[in-house]
């Protein structure tokens, strides 16, 4: 049973909320193996866009399932990007993004790259035999269990779904960084590089698939956070 439906479907009572959204195309099973004390990690499902949706209307959207004040948001990968995006509309008590960027700034020269010369918008963006091996190397996922996870993901990600959201991860002007942010992040990116990020706890050899094969690491810096209320 996965850990982010356990409480839910025991009806454990008064256990506060997390609110996460996962990384692109990813769902609930990417938080499967935090654990994280007294919180109920309470996933947002990704909605299909919107002809024309800008990213900040999107957040606007999935922000429809947050029926708190003051949540807590935690976001992987693309769903930390969103997270910020919500946080500039609702004010949030803490925002937790993992394997994620805080701000444009912090976006790759490769991704850069290929938003100005809109390569996305030339080469296929689905997988295939040949683009799978790259997929997963950038993914850091190296065991067979791994990369059984990243196929069962890019299998039933919708197309038009990603073919938005790389566009809108790739082109995202945020210059706003929120002050409660805390950033997790691997030493072993290669999706966004460390080079790039100052973040508040550093992974040793965390890739961008950390929250799947360093999730015990990642829970202690979580738990050390939730600590300090």
């Amino acid at each position: 049973m996965q850990n982010t439906n356990l409480n839910s479907l025991l009806g454990i009572r008064g256990m506060k909320t997390i609110y996460c959204i996962s990384g692109l195309g990813a769902d609930e099973m990417a938080f499967s193996k935090l654990r994280v004390t007294g919180y109920e990690l309470k996933v947002i499902p990704w909605l299909i866009p919107e002809q024309n949706e800008t990213i900040q209307q999107y957040a606007a959207r999935m922000r429809a399932d947050i029926k708190e004040e003051f949540p807590i948001l935690m976001g992987l990968s693309f769903g930390g990007m969103i997270c910020t995006e919500i946080a500039k509309q609702v004010p949030v008590k803490k925002l937790i993004i993992i394997s994620s960027i805080k701000s444009s700034e912090e976006l790759p020269t490769w991704m850069k790259a290929v938003a100005k010369l809109r390569l996305h918008k030339i080469l296929p963006l689905g997988s295939s035999k040949l683009t799978e091996p790259i997929q997963n190397m950038m993914l850091g996922a190296s065991s067979k269990e791994e990369r059984q996870i990243a196929s069962h993901y890019r299998k039933k990600v919708d197309i038009s779904y990603t073919n938005w959201a790389v566009h809108e991860a790739i082109n995202w002007k945020n210059d706003q960084e929120h002050p409660g942010t805390i950033h997790i992040h691997g030493d072993s990116d290669r999706m966004f590089p460390i080079k790039n990020i100052k973040p508040t706890f550093t992974i040793p050899n965390g890739s961008h698939f950390m929250i799947m094969n360093k999730a015990a690491d990642i829970s202690r810096c979580i738990n050390s956070i939730l600590q300090q209320d």
